[in-house]
């Protein structure tokens, strides 16, 4: 047992290779890194020499879970899975997240993650309750299903265990394969590592408990306190609609409102107003199927909303929709996001808010997450539409394999279509299956045709490496640009976002973002951007700062931070200390805030090295920080930073980029992290590699 709350002090470490199950001490090797991501990357610099690939035995799939994770604070149950990544060319590392109540239920195994080495020699899963750990035969699970393989290790485990599985697409080694637990799927395409080593699912069950340091009574006020802050989805702190009990609404997913039902419970639920004071009710304020499926499709097949444990606000929209039966497929299901548009974003137009998408979303959302495929954000979808549509399928693929897909339910809109592409993709059948199976950055390399249209094609989203451009300059101008610079895939940073879609007015976050940035100036309206100003640098390294706490913490980033709430007593402004202040109460660990921000920075830090010891650059500027054309490619007569255009300025980028490093106290020339900086951050064995490597100076 650790002397701190929180962690239950030990990692778990299986080599599939020798068979080898062992337990290290977490507090010792790495407390200073929290957990999650920044356990992970902690491992994968100590462990994985650089020129190792994703596939390889030798590399790491780290099931990263924080201190934080599953006590009871809010959101406290994301999983971060890091690992080198096939989804990148240049095999640099990224990290996926899922929610479910699977990083809590390890945690309740007296587990504070997994690290996973090695290849089987067969296919194997990972049986895991409380201390007893084995690695047992999957003969029986290979070549099914996520759900099959699922209910099957229930059946063996107990109903009350939680399954973290690949589908087939993992287990053929599709680059664009997903890692799933409880119907949360993690991105990043790091389900077919776990493919790669023969490991087919983890199963926990845990019967203990997880130590909270604070005095309980100060410990209710705190989650109390924590309550009070949080609006609804994606950071959203004012309704959509005009209440009574609100001074403002705006664009924002607070879309409760009177009259607004679950309309496929039995008997149907009203929803209704939901005040910002009424705690009891805040699982209602997203109607995340009205939002994701039209309010009038929305409520008719929405039984109720569901989520992570640990969180009152619940983004998975559980439906009901009989018409699923016809086709074989269960009429419940439930997914999020992107992945409620999935199998509609297969087919020309479907119209939003029709019965015909709803079919079409919940059936290839049931298939693509049965075999474990991920969307790249969208990107697989939209590339693939784009090569039908401009007969780029057509002029590389065989005839004969071409003709064989069934292009006429296609053009019908035939929801049975989806059963014969995504089996394609998920045995990578064929050149069909395999053209998608790689991924937007192969598509680059082995389609001249997507080369020039991945860099300069804006309305397909693609951002440097080919990764997703995820909130980015078309949403939040410089800030937008500097964070998805950053990362080494689409950067699943929200901290930002979040902010800018609260739904306050724009003059009230201008005031909130005074006390967090420094600078009313800092944020900007919608297409209504201004020139680079060292507030926006601020903005973007505090994004990615709480993203990398939040990752390691382990918190949703999806809906945090803390920094506004719906509350006009407090002029809307929240508690950005409030993960300091948690973290203090959990663990006894009475760190500083400053300490705790110093925390996040060096998670970053890390990554950032990680980075350039595997591209072996001295300068991450010029090789890694790359920012598209399309980005500064005005329409005729624009001109940037006028209103209601999106496009950047180059100059003014390069200021922005000078401003980012200095905030993030890397050397403005290279971009790369400094001897003095990483001194600073505790990362003195780091600073010494790179130098020896003379990769800084």
């Amino acid at each position: 047992m650790s002397d701190f709350g929180g962690w239950r002090g030990k990692t778990l470490r299986v080599d599939l290779s020798t068979g080898k199950i062992s337990a290290e001490d977490t507090i010792e090797k790495y407390m200073n890194f929290l957990g999650g991501t920044g356990l992970a990357y902690k491992v994968l610099w100590d462990e994985v020499p650089p020129g190792t690939k994703p596939w390889d035995p030798e590399n790491r799939l780290i099931f990263g879970i924080g201190p934080l994770t599953g006590t009871g604070a809010l959101m406290s149950s994301r999983v971060s899975i890091t690992s080198f990544s096939p989804v990148n060319y240049m095999d640099l590392h990224s990290d996926g997240h899922m929610g479910g109540h699977w990083g809590a239920e390890l945690k309740f195994a007296g587990w504070d993650s997994i690290i996973i080495q090695g290849k089987a020699d067969r296919p194997v899963w990972l049986s895991i309750e409380d201390d007893k750990v084995q690695i047992r035969d999957a003969a029986h699970l290979w070549r099914n299903g996520i759900f099959r393989t699922t209910v099957e290790i229930c059946e063996e485990m107990g109903p009350d265990a939680h399954v973290a599985a690949i589908g087939q697409a993992g287990e053929n080694l599709v680059r664009m394969s997903t890692i799933m637990c409880d119907r949360s799927h993690s991105g990043g395409g790091h389900g077919s590592v776990m493919g790669a080593k023969n490991l087919k699912a983890i199963g926990v069950r845990g019967s203990g408990s997880i130590r909270i340091m604070e005095d309980p009574k100060k410990w209710k006020e705190l989650v109390q306190h924590s309550l009070h802050l949080l609006g609804a989805n994606s950071g959203a702190m004012v309704p959509a609609t005009p209440q009574p009990w609100a001074e403002y609404y705006g664009r924002s997913r607070w879309n409760t409102r009177k009259g607004f039902y679950w309309g496929s419970a039995s008997p149907p639920i009203e929803t209704g107003i939901c005040s910002a004071d009424d705690l009891n009710r805040i699982g209602y304020r997203t109607h995340k199927a009205a939002f994701d499926h039209g309010d009038e499709i929305g409520q008719r097949y929405c039984v109720r909303s569901g989520g992570c444990y640990g969180c009152p606000i619940k983004c998975h929209p559980l439906m009901e929709v009989p018409e699923l039966e016809q086709y074989g497929v269960s009429r419940f299901q439930s997914n999020t996001c992107v992945g409620n548009s999935f199998g509609m974003r297969f087919f020309e137009s479907p119209q939003r808010g029709s019965k015909e998408a709803l079919v079409l979303s919940q059936l290839g959302s049931a298939i693509a997450d049965d075999y474990g495929i991920w969307a790249g954000y969208g990107l697989l979808l939209n590339d693939f539409m784009h090569a039908y549509k401009n007969d780029i399928l057509k002029k590389h693929v065989p005839s004969k394999e071409y003709e064989s897909v069934k292009w006429d339910l296609m053009e019908k809109k035939d929801p049975r279509f989806l059963f014969d592409i995504m089996k394609r993709f998920a045995y990578r059948e064929g050149e069909i299956g395999a053209f998608l199976a790689d991924g937007a950055p192969m598509l680059e390399d082995k389609y001249p045709e997507f080369k020039d249209l991945h860099r300069h094609g804006p309305s397909l989203g693609c951002f440097k490496l080919g990764h997703r451009d995820h909130h980015g300059c078309n949403q939040l101008g410089q800030v937008g640009a500097l964070i998805n610079m950053f990362y080494n895939r689409d950067p699943m940073c929200h901290s930002a976002s979040n902010f800018d879609g609260s739904g306050l007015p724009l003059h009230v976050k201008k005031q909130v973002g005074e006390k967090l940035f420094g600078t009313s100036d800092a944020v900007d309206g919608r297409n209504d951007f201004t020139p680079m100003n060292h507030g926006k640098a601020v903005f973007a390294r505090m994004a990615l700062v709480y993203q990398a706490l939040h990752d390691s913490l382990t918190l949703c980033n999806y809906t945090l931070p803390w920094w506004c709430s719906p509350h006009k007593s407090r002029g809307y402004y929240g508690d950005p200390e409030m993960e300091t202040k948690l973290y203090r109460a959990i663990t006894g660990d009475q760190i500083s805030h400053q300490e705790m921000m110093d925390t996040g920075l060096r998670i970053l830090t890390l990554h950032r090295a990680i980075t350039a010891r595997t591209m072996n650059t001295k300068n991450l500027r010029r090789d890694h920080d790359l920012m598209n054309d399309w980005m500064f490619d005005n329409p005729k007569d624009a001109v940037p930073f006028t209103r209601g255009n999106s496009k950047m300025d180059r100059n003014d980028m390069e200021l922005a980029r000078d401003l980012f490093y200095e905030e993030m106290g890397y050397d403005k020339t290279t971009g790369m992290p400094t001897r003095v900086g990483l001194e600073r951050l505790k990362l003195g064995n780091v600073a010494a590699d790179l130098e020896k490597r003379s990769l800084i100076v």
